[in-house]
């Protein structure tokens, strides 16, 4: 997972528009728009939005805990948002904020298709300080001073090119992201499992989609991704079953739907992977 990730986070090239550093007054809103990403720092103050239905991710830095994002959620001071404008969203703050707002195009495509709609972290400026002191010195200057030097340009698109990639990589570290996969047999196999993550997926039927023998296949798969087939396999479960919860499907058919043999045997993988029940999962989702 760590190399995947490295690779997906260097894969991406961000091309930067315009930087603002907007002052809310109480009542005041923003209203990101559809046309192009946007990177969000909340300097000070609290602002809060509607996320609609499974939107997007929200990362609990402190925890590196990740769910689906529903509803209305707030950001506070020193927490951090992307939105790649998949739908409107407008933020309001009822007491006032200071926010870098940030414009942004985000390639390659099928790298960004694997991002979710909207990235919160909240606690960004603790998981990644140095990201967030450069996210602090980000757009015009605060006492309206000029400082324009050369190489400013450049400068300052690394700089938000490095935030942008925190958040990202703060989202990523919860495993919810299918990072691409370099090698294409085994990025076959991984494909297959993501659309059919209920099927009865045996070693012998994964490495002859990969057209490898058994030994070869387990072997560059776990050096590919990080874990063995049957653990990928486990994971692509566990995500969907997430996603599944949140969408208040019953667990019983959860559980079928995803080829567990039982009800108690999908309770004990879930918990095993999040430290959870499911029934807990969907409770902290509904009451967060």
């Amino acid at each position: 997972m760590t190399d995947a990730l490295e690779r997906a986070l260097a894969s991406l090239d961000v091309r930067t528009g315009s930087t603002r550093r907007v002052t809310l007054a109480a009542g005041g809103d923003i209203v990101l728009p559809t046309d192009s990403a946007t990177l969000l720092y909340l300097l000070s103050g609290e602002i809060t939005g509607d996320m609609g239905l499974r939107a997007g991710c929200e990362v609990d830095a402190p925890t590196g805990d990740g769910r689906h994002v529903r509803g209305r959620r707030t950001l506070l001071a020193g927490d951090a948002a992307v939105s790649l404008g998949c739908r409107p969203l407008v933020l309001s703050s009822q007491s006032g904020a200071e926010v870098i707002v940030v414009s942004a195009e985000i390639t390659p495509s099928d790298v960004v298709a694997t991002l979710p709609g909207i990235v919160l972290v909240t606690g960004f400026a603790r998981l990644e300080p140095a990201a967030a002191a450069l996210a602090d010195n980000l757009g015009p200057h605060p006492d309206g001073l000029s400082c324009d030097r050369p190489g400013d340009t450049v400068v300052c698109r690394l700089m938000i090119r490095s935030v942008l990639l925190s958040a990202v990589r703060a989202w990523a570290s919860t495993g919810a992201w299918p990072a691409p996969i370099a090698d294409p047999f085994l990025a076959r196999v991984a494909a297959a499992v993501e659309a059919e993550p209920g099927r009865d997926w045996s070693i012998d039927h994964l490495a002859s989609l990969a057209a490898m023998s058994r030994s070869v296949f387990a072997e560059r798969f776990r050096d590919a991704l990080g874990r063995s087939p049957a653990g990928y396999v486990t994971e692509v479960r566990i995500r969907e079953a997430k996603r599944l919860l949140d969408a208040e499907m019953p667990v019983s058919e959860i559980s079928r739907s995803l080829g567990y043999a039982s009800d108690e045997g999908f309770r004990r993988a879930f918990r095993r992977h999040t430290g959870v029940a499911p029934s807990s999962w969907r409770a902290r989702a509904v009451t967060a």
